[in-house]
C-alpha cells in the first residue's frame, strides 16, 4: 500500500512497505518531450548524487532508479526530522548536532557535492538505537543493525544526522557554490531556529573546519552574505 508523506513542487514522497520511492511529478505547463527529458535527466543526476554521498555521510541507500517511471527507489530511515526536534534538546546536544552537519558537510564539498538546499527540513536525527528501515526480505536479517555504526557519520556521538532529498543537488569544485550551500544553512538556522542560530551556526563552521578549503570558503561566504547586505540596502 502506497501512502504519500510529502508533496512537493518538483516529486512527491511516498511511503510503501518501509521503503521511499520519489516519483517526480509531471509539468504541465512544460511541452511534454521536455518535460519528460528534464524529469529523466533530475532522476539520473540525483541518483548518482546519493550514490557517491553514500560512501561519504549517512543518506538513504539507493535500491533502484527508474529513469523512465522518474522514480527513486530507497531505503527508509527511522528517525526525527530535524527540523521539528533540533530546538527540543538542550543547547549542549544543539551543538553537537550542529558540529556534525558542519562535518557532513565538509565532506560533501570536498567531494564536490553541492547539496542545494541544505535545510533541517532534509536532515534526520537517528539515534544509534533506532532501527532503519530496509526494502526487502533480503536484507531483513541486518534490518535490525545501524549500517553507518562504525563509521562516518556521528556515531561517537551516539546519534547520526542523515541528509536527504538532493534534487536540487549538483557536482562543483567552485568555491562560490560551496560558500551559497553554507550560506543557505545559515539562512535556514535563523528562520527556524532563530533562539540561538548564531551559536547553532559557529557550530556549524567548526566542525567545516575538517575541509580542506574552508578558509576559502568561510572567505566567499562572507562576501556572499556582504552581496546580500547590500541588496537589502538598496
Amino acid at each position: 500500500m502506497e501512502k504519500i508523506i510529502q508533496l512537493g513542487a518538483e516529486a512527491e514522497i511516498i511511503l510503501k512497505n518501509k521503503f521511499i520511492i520519489k516519483r517526480r511529478i509531471p509539468k504541465k505547463y512544460r511541452l511534454k518531450e521536455l518535460d519528460e527529458k528534464i524529469r529523466k535527466l533530475r532522476t539520473r543526476s540525483e541518483a548518482k548524487i546519493l550514490e557517491k554521498a553514500f560512501a561519504i555521510i549517512p543518506v538513504p541507500k539507493i535500491l533502484k532508479a527508474d529513469e523512465n517511471k522518474k522514480e527513486i527507489f530507497m531505503e527508509f530511515i527511522d528517525g526525527k526530522k530535524l527540523s521539528e526536534n533540533l530546538d527540543l534538546f538542550d543547547l549542549k546536544k544543539q551543538k553537537e548536532i550542529c558540529a556534525q552537519i558542519g562535518k557532513s558537510v565538509a565532506k560533501l564539498h570536498d567531494a564536490d557535492i553541492i547539496h542545494g538546499d541544505l535545510t533541517t527540513s532534509n536532515m534526520i536525527y537517528v539515534n544509534n538505537s533506532e532501527k532503519i528501515g530496509r526494502l526487502s526480505a533480503k536484507l531483513k536479517d541486518i534490518s535490525s543493525i545501524n549500517p553507518f555504526l562504525g563509521r562516518v557519520g556521528g556515531d561517537k556521538n551516539g546519534f547520526q544526522i542523515f541528509f536527504i532529498d538532493f534534487g536540487l543537488g549538483f557536482i562543483s569544485h567552485k568555491i562560490e557554490d560551496k560558500a551559497v550551500d553554507l550560506h543557505l544553512l545559515k539562512e535556514a538556522l535563523e528562520a527556524k531556529h532563530f533562539q540561538y542560530w548564531e551559536i547553532l551556526f559557529q557550530n556549524v563552521l567548526h566542525g567545516y573546519k575538517i575541509s580542506k578549503d574552508f578558509h576559502k570558503t568561510i572567505t566567499r561566504l562572507e562576501k556572499v552574505e556582504s552581496r546580500g547586505r547590500y541588496k537589502e540596502k538598496y
